[in-house]
């Protein structure tokens, strides 16, 4: 059962640290892990939210989904994901998943997540259908397709130009086959503010790096987590 929050707080939005109390009064959902998943469009920010949320959560681990993709499995890594990650965390064990070089087109060394409080699964794909089972929560950045992708590109530059020709339509397939943002159980959005403070160039499959204030003030929030079309908050 997702907790849930005052109307006052519905009408307003969340904040990093109301996001993070509600975090912790969440059921765990993969074993004694609370798994958050954090979805979007490629280019959305969603990197840099589960970085921000990680931080605020003491330093819970991150796992990125441009570490489990390839190129020659864009989406169709759900199997690989759900044996050598999903699996041992519901049993307590630790991980073991070697993440993809994107520039050297194949697996770098083993890495490993241990059993967290919290874990965070960011990615385009997060909330896909086979995933949904073992998330605590679902949080989708609230950015329209073309804006994100938009700002990817540039992010990226005219190295990732091929890749971003392929990624669109493979990115649309899936969201068409498998959509996310439905299932939703909060909605993410970065304030005009957030948007304007700009994005580092990133190496993996739509990888995100915006700069980000820690401020929760009225005119220095960078997001509002506002509830989602799911209807659990």
């Amino acid at each position: 059962m997702v907790p849930s929050i005052s109307a006052g707080t519905r009408r307003s939005g969340l904040v990093i640290q109301q996001l993070v109390s509600s975090v912790r009064r969440t059921p765990p959902s993969c074993g004694d892990v609370r798994l958050l998943g954090v979805d979007g469009h490629a280019g959305s920010g969603k990197s840099t939210f589960a970085g921000r949320l990680a931080e605020a959560l003491g330093g819970a681990p991150v796992l990125h989904l441009d570490d489990i993709a390839t190129h020659a499995e864009l989406f169709d890594w759900t199997g690989r994901l759900l044996r050598e990650v999903l699996a041992p965390l519901r049993e307590g064990r630790t991980a073991h998943y070697r993440p993809y070089d994107w520039r050297a087109r194949r697996f770098g060394p083993a890495r490993a997540l241990p059993p967290a409080p919290v874990v965070l699964l960011e990615g385009v794909g997060a909330g896909r259908r086979a995933l949904r089972p073992h998330l605590a929560l679902l949080l989708w950045m609230e950015l329209p397709a073309e804006e994100a992708w938009r700002a990817g590109r540039e992010r990226d530059g005219e190295e990732q130009r091929e890749f971003w020709d392929g990624w669109i339509p493979a990115e649309r397939r899936h969201f068409a086959e498998d959509p996310s943002r439905p299932h939703a159980d909060l909605l993410v959005r970065r304030t005009r503010e957030g948007i304007r403070s700009g994005s580092a160039a990133g190496t993996g499959a739509g990888s995100e790096a915006a700069s980000v204030s820690g401020s929760e003030s009225a005119s220095g929030e960078k997001y509002l987590v506002l509830p989602g079309p799911a209807g659990t908050w």
